[in-house]
């Protein structure tokens, strides 16, 4: 058995390059998590399971003593290899890097481990977030470490609080007279040098007599102690609100539908593993709209023609009754094929201008299509050129095309990835 500290600051190693392996295994760790999702389907991502990550990446880098001094060695039947050479690994020997495989080429060690679901979620999930998100007034809290809040006559030793103990024992000794100890002292000194034997039987009975009283009051009481007191900390948390608006008009093919889906079953996983205090509500439309349990939302079939404004219409007069904009950050994410009445073009540019995107901290677009098809050589659908507008205008939405499956993981990550990330790697 071999024990490896991995603590954040062992003693005896440089800080510095412990804190640049640890990021630089973790960001191994988060390269290969978003790479095995890239073939999984959401159930599969729920299960966890085996990543590989290259073995020279998990090389920690410490300094080992050296041998001294200049040394030749002759190695005993050596008839190959002079000074200098690079001695190349036997083929089959752990297929590494100077190894050839089954093709001829060159392939590289790779260190493989299971992870559980909740470690593949944590670490999928681990540099998403909803942006801008702002504290406004809050309602709820959740508490989380602890502060000061006091004192108490109970604790724990580790707990005691020396400077209120010795306050407050001064303060009894005082009102009780205590002697102190200099006036004993300066009796005995007067004792000492005194001659007169009435004196001396005066100061005799003096001293006793406090030296009894100290006795009665002692120095620290037991009813002196204090031990510091803490309570738990109630820490505000931002409310936020995700409003999820799904076409399952006739339009939406089976296909788009299922690609729809995906993208808010990922979604839906995100906030509830995410964040605390985050209501999800559930829009779909056809030519009118209804807002719908995630059952409903994600199982039930509808079909009918495609009114968009419907939708928005539903999201804005539920935020005028339940979620105001000075309490709550409002989000969005929209799915659809893009097809919509001409006629409601207009009316669905001045719901998002005027009333939608004016309280929304994020509005997030996704436009879907038919399998085999590249997302960015179809033509713009009228619902796109609209968004586009908006969002040439500074309005805060985002749009993202997508027509397979495996497209759905960098869309989302793309929308929801952590700005901070962002600027640090322009």
């Amino acid at each position: 058995m071999q024990i490896i500290d991995r603590r954040l600051n062992q003693g005896n190693k440089s800080l510095e390059n412990r804190q640049r392996f640890l990021r630089r295994a973790k960001a191994h760790v988060q390269r290969a998590v978003r790479e095995a999702t890239a073939g999984r389907d959401i159930p599969d991502i729920l299960e966890g399971g085996e990543i590989s990550i290259p073995a020279g990446g998990i090389d920690e880098p410490q300094f080992r003593p050296g041998a001294g001094g200049i040394r030749d060695e002759v190695m005993p039947g050596n008839r190959t290899f002079s000074e200098g050479d690079v001695i190349p690994r036997r083929d089959g020997e752990g297929g590494g890097a100077n190894s050839a495989g089954d093709g001829g080429e060159a392939t590289e060690d790779a260190f493989r481990f299971m992870l559980s679901r909740e470690e593949f979620l944590d670490i999928f999930l681990d540099d998403l977030e909803l942006p801008d998100l702002a504290k406004r007034k809050l309602k709820e809290v959740a508490t989380e470490g602890v502060r000061r809040a006091g004192y108490s006559v109970s604790g724990s030793p580790a707990s005691l609080a020396v400077t209120r103990t010795m306050r407050i024992a001064m303060s009894r000794r005082i009102a009780l007279g205590r002697p102190a100890p200099h006036e004993m002292e300066a009796l005995q000194e007067e004792l000492a040098a005194c001659e007169d034997e009435g004196r001396r039987a005066f100061l005799e009975a003096e001293i006793a007599a406090l030296a009894a009283k100290m006795r009665r009051i002692p120095y620290i009481d037991p009813i002196d102690i204090r031990y510091r007191r803490f309570e738990n900390r109630p820490k505000p948390m931002a409310q936020a609100v995700m409003f999820c608006l799904m076409d399952v008009s006739g339009s939406m093919s089976e296909h788009m539908k299922d690609l729809a889906k995906r993208f808010y079953m990922l979604l839906y996983i995100f906030l509830t593993r995410r964040y605390n205090h985050v209501e999800i509500v559930f829009i779909r439309h056809t030519d009118r709209a209804e807002e719908v349990d995630e059952q409903t939302f994600f199982y039930n079939p509808a079909t009918g023609g495609t009114v968009v404004s419907s939708a928005l219409e539903a999201m804005r007069r539920i935020i005028a009754e339940r979620y105001r904009p000075q309490d709550w950050n409002i989000y969005a994410a929209q799915a659809s094929d893009g097809d919509n009445f001409p006629s409601d073009n207009e009316v669905a540019a001045r719901l998002l201008r005027d009333e939608i995107l004016p309280v929304c901290q994020y509005f997030a677009y996704l436009e879907v299509g038919e399998a085999g098809r590249d997302p960015s050589a179809r033509p713009d659908s009228t619902l796109w050129r609209l968004y586009e507008r908006l969002r040439a205008e500074g309005q805060p939405l985002a749009t993202r095309k997508v027509g397979a499956r495996a497209e759905i993981y960098p869309v989302f990550r793309d929308l929801f990835q952590r700005r901070e990330a962002e600027r640090a790697g322009s």
